[in-house]
């Protein structure tokens, strides 16, 4: 997928006019977010490095020589019958200093976001939509009849989440040509249109169900919202 850090106005002036056009032929109020990243991901970094800690105490009782190697060289290379007490903690810091390792390497974020299963991903991402959901749309609208498209660039994952007379009404896997027209056009590096994609097939889809009542004000901004 090619790397987008911002979108530009010309995004935003697009995402937009998508909007205000869609939301002509409905009474359903689209709102739209595009933000980096969607979680911080520090707990998978965590569990990363205690598997790499308890992968290394399991090397150590598997091939108890190599730390046997490591104290002789400590003492300069005299043998000696090493004592539990005295291989204990050579074997503690190792396992601290790979820990520790490990968490300084996983501070970056590309790598960390990478050894994130795909599922724990898409559970933040969505976790995350629902609750800007709440906050900005939720039951804010006349009708119940809003409608947030939310896009997480990193994670490269979008969701859909509808207000409570649009979920009764249009089945979850109605949005699924919007879905992909999004995606696949982030996939090619433009956000921007790939937003614009998405709230036409939204507007059809609300359009049809909830068609436009020309009393019915404009009660959620059009504007795309960049986190």
């Amino acid at each position: 997928m090619a790397k987008v850090n911002r979108l530009s106005e010309s995004d935003h002036a697009l995402v937009s006019a998508a909007v205000s056009k869609a939301e002509r032929g409905t009474d359903g109020e689209i709102v739209t977010i595009v933000t980096d990243v969607s979680d911080s991901y520090h707990d998978s970094a965590l569990h990363w490095a205690v598997g790499i800690m308890f992968l290394a105490l399991a090397l150590f009782a598997v091939f108890p020589e190599k730390v046997i190697a490591l104290l002789t060289w400590l003492s300069s290379g005299w043998e000696h019958e090493f004592s539990l007490r005295e291989i204990l903690p050579v074997i503690f810091v190792l396992l601290a200093v790979k820990f520790f390792a490990a968490r300084w390497i996983l501070t970056w974020t590309p790598l960390r976001l990478a050894l994130t299963p795909r599922a724990t991903k898409a559970r933040r991402v969505r976790r995350r939509a629902i609750q800007y959901f709440k906050v900005g749309a939720e039951s804010r609208t006349m009708k119940k009849t809003g409608v947030l498209i939310y896009l997480s660039m990193r994670e490269h994952m979008a969701e859909i989440v509808a207000d409570e007379a649009v979920h009764r009404a249009v089945a979850p896997e109605a949005w699924g040509d919007a879905m992909v027209a999004l995606i696949d056009h982030v996939r090619e590096g433009r956000p921007g249109e790939g937003m614009a994609a998405a709230v036409g097939r939204v507007g059809v889809i609300l359009a049809e169900h909830f068609p436009k009542d020309h009393e019915d004000p404009n009660e959620l901004p059009d504007r795309l919202i960049e986190l």
